[in-house]
């Protein structure tokens, strides 16, 4: 047993030290490949220490406030949770976050997890969160005691956050190299879109009312790790050693179980067969069955199309994210404008506005399969079919979220006298935008790259915004009767007791509007189908 100590620890080591080189060596053949991805990972690693600094100057400067550990705590929480959910969104840029890659490697798990823990400290994220705990150390502490304790509670804590994002990817690695992995990483804008509204309507919050806020939250994190490890510096400064030592004593206890989840993780990842190739049974009998969504929907070739374009919006990455998107930006900006009390009631119609421009390029999302679209219309009724069956399947969602976001601004604001007019106007608006998205799909459709983040094939961006800004704008001009009817009822002697009337106006206009643009791009659709493929397969 004395013999096998020492081979032990040095196989470890030497485990550790070929996984950290490997590492190093992914990083410099991906610089290789091209002068594009080297200049993007200058770019990368120049802004985010200009960040960093940033992030030290404000940290520094709240030394010696009486609330810096209320920003502190609640800050490394934050850096937490961005660690937990980077790997779901970005699962490719760290190669190594697969451990399925290593199984065929006669490795033992714990030494992997050390040589795997090693390897994650290299990099320009861990550099980051060292330089925000170390700022997080300069703002709290102030007596020795705080200092001393900091020197085991940043490590703790840097440890903590390199542990949760491996066990995080460890336990949904089946996930991260499946469809929805995909799907996830196309979502991550979103993610990045929401934190800012998020943080910004915080940033406004603390600023009216000040950094006391924070503190009944910075109390709670103090206990929940890794802000633990800054609570006990807190603790410590304040000469409460015996919390103090309770704090670290929960971080250290929480690495250790994210420690021994990722090792749990790894055995199972490196011992479990392959089930990919399985097939459950009844597999083919549940493929027979009919969906319920078909049962929901009109009969014949109607139905059909609204079935189809429903599924894509479930089942594509790029039309899942687009929508995703829309839906999210149509309801924070009118809801949270209205929480800060800068809003109207008429900022609802930004949800129908998002919505509405999801009908431009509706045959871009078929990209080479629309020949299995275009086999099926021959003549102008079948594309006006076509065009109605895409247009109402964009409503079956768009129209009642729509009054939704209406009606919660509405009740935020607490102006229910101005509701049907609102309602009015997003309808009118919702119409116009299917009208023109409708005309523009079929005058100006462009491909959708599959992969990427790319919204448009190459030399296709100008016909992008041609479509999007120009649609836009007849949109608005085309919503100008009803804009004109609202205006001149507020304006006129008794015209607030008829503002009621823009609800059923409104709603009318819209769905004639929709009607007569679906009938004028029926002609197009049917008469341009070889240019409409042409373009939409060029991804």
């Amino acid at each position: 047993m004395s013999t096998r100590g020492p081979a032990g620890a040095t196989g470890a080591a030497s485990v550790t030290s070929v996984v950290v080189r490997l590492k190093l060596c992914l990083l410099r053949n991906g610089l290789r490949q091209s002068a594009g991805r080297r200049a993007a990972y200058v770019f990368s690693i120049v802004v985010v220490l200009l960040f960093t600094a940033l992030q030290m100057l404000g940290l520094i400067a709240l030394r010696g406030d009486e609330h810096a550990a209320a920003v502190a705590v609640p800050l490394v929480a934050l850096l937490a949770l961005g660690w937990a959910v980077m790997p779901l969104f970005f699962p490719t840029g760290d190669e190594t976050l697969d451990p399925t890659r290593l199984v065929m490697l006669p490795l033992r798990p714990r030494p992997l997890v050390r040589a795997l823990l090693a390897a994650s400290l290299v990099g320009i994220g861990p550099l980051f969160t060292l330089c925000v705990l170390v700022g997080t150390v300069i703002a709290v502490a102030r007596s020795t005691a705080a200092y001393v304790t900091a020197v085991a509670a940043v490590p703790l804590a840097l440890l903590c956050c390199v542990a949760l994002a491996r066990a995080v990817a460890a336990a949904n690695t089946g996930l991260l190299s499946s469809r929805r992995g995909r799907d996830l990483a196309v979502l991550s804008g979103l993610l990045i879109a929401v934190g800012a509204q998020l943080v910004n309507f915080g940033a406004q919050r603390l600023s009216s009312s000040g950094l006391g806020e924070l503190e009944p939250v910075a109390d709670v994190l103090s206990w929940v790790p890794p802000s633990s490890a800054i609570g006990a510096i807190r603790a410590a400064d304040e000469g409460s050693y015996g919390l103090a030592l309770a704090q670290l004593a929960v971080t250290a206890l929480a690495l250790t179980l994210l420690l021994r989840l990722w090792a749990g993780t790894l055995t199972r990842l490196m011992t479990s067969p392959d089930g990919s190739t399985l097939q459950s049974a009844g597999t083919g009998r549940a493929r027979t069955r009919s969906s319920g969504l078909s049962r929901l929907l009109p009969a014949g070739r109607t139905g059909t199309i609204m079935e189809r374009g429903l599924r894509y919006i479930w089942r594509d990455p790029k039309t899942k994210a687009a929508w995703v998107t829309s839906l999210a930006i149509g309801l924070i900006v009118p809801v949270f404008n209205a929480l800060q009390g800068t809003g109207s009631v008429y900022f609802a119609c930004f949800a129908a506005g998002m919505l509405g421009i999801l009908m431009y390029n509706q045959f871009g999302q078929d990209a080479s399969a629309f020949w299995t679209v275009a086999m099926t219309i021959s003549s102008t009724r079948d594309a006006y079919v076509e065009l109605r069956g895409r247009a109402l399947a964009l409503l079956t969602v768009a129209l009642p979220y729509a009054a939704f976001v209406t009606v919660l601004t509405t009740a935020v604001l607490g102006d229910w006298r101005t509701l049907p007019e609102a309602l009015g106007l997003s309808f009118a608006l919702l119409g116009a935008l299917l009208a023109t998205g409708a005309w523009s799909s079929a005058r100006y459709p462009y491909s959708i790259p599959s992969e990427g983040y790319k919204g448009a094939a190459p030399g296709q961006a100008g016909i992008v915004w041609l479509s999007l800004i120009g649609g836009m704008v007849a949109a608005v001009l085309l919503c100008l009767p009803v804009l004109g009817l609202t205006i001149w009822l507020h304006i006129s002697a008794n015209g607030d007791s008829w503002t009621w009337l823009l609800l059923p106006v409104g709603t009318a206009y819209g769905a004639g509007i929709t009607e007569l643009g679906l009938r004028l791009s029926a002609p197009s659709t049917a008469g341009r189908l070889p240019e409409i493929l042409t373009a939409v397969s060029k991804a």
